[in-house]
């Protein structure tokens, strides 16, 4: 596949690592309760995101409020809104960098540059990855250890929510995309002298010949 091809794959995967962070910051799925033990409530779903928590009821009826304080929020949760915001600035960032530096388009004329631009974006669609894996997996921590603590109340026990696994997701592809554009960005070292010495000899060896 030649870099062009490989430009548009990982243009595609930054998207698609977008959008997960997108849906990670907005839907508040991150934790949902527990029916486990005595907590076998099963009328209401209680989810609680990064901006809202929410109460489901069976009938399919949901009720949002948003958190009227951030100190409400757990320590991961805080953590979680900074990282997946930045992330998320980063990602658009880097796609804006890679489409000006790729070699389907023609914003730069100079091809000397280009791999720079592109292994800059590189970077930061690797940091945008880690910002991105780093709170989910730090939620996911918190909830399966309470979950696991017999002395943590069955009322307050969490499990995780559906964000956790999409965050999980698109912090791979974000990072599978820094990845291809490192091996893929690397500047040609100069081939255009080697096949020039090469074809001056090949034109001096007939003269030799003729003599």
């Amino acid at each position: 596949m030649g870099s062009s091809g490989v430009h548009i794959v990982c243009v595609a995967l930054g998207i698609l690592g977008l959008i997960a962070a997108i849906v990670t910051i907005a839907v508040p799925r991150w934790k949902i309760s527990s029916f486990t033990g005595q907590n076998i409530i099963t009328a209401q779903l209680e989810e609680q995101g990064l901006w809202m928590e929410c109460v489901v009821q069976s009938t399919g009826q949901q009720q949002c409020k948003a958190y009227e304080s951030l100190l409400i929020l757990s320590s991961d949760l805080q953590a979680a809104r900074a990282m997946t915001i930045i992330s998320s600035m980063l990602i658009c960032l880097s796609l804006l960098i890679l489409c000006a530096g790729a070699d389907f388009t023609t914003c730069i004329e100079n091809q000397d540059i280009k791999p720079k631009i592109s292994l800059l974006s590189a970077i930061g669609l690797l940091l945008a990855g880690l910002l991105l894996i780093i709170p989910v997996s730090w939620s996911a921590h918190n909830v399966v250890r309470d979950f696991n603590n017999p002395l943590f109340p069955q009322s307050q026990k969490r499990e995780l929510g559906a964000c956790i696994f999409v965050g999980w997701a698109g912090g791979v592809l974000l990072l599978v995309a820094g990845g291809l554009l490192c091996c893929f960005s690397r500047p040609c070292s100069g081939g255009s002298s080697g096949t020039a010495k090469y074809y001056s000899n090949s034109a001096s060896a007939p003269s030799k010949n003729y003599v």
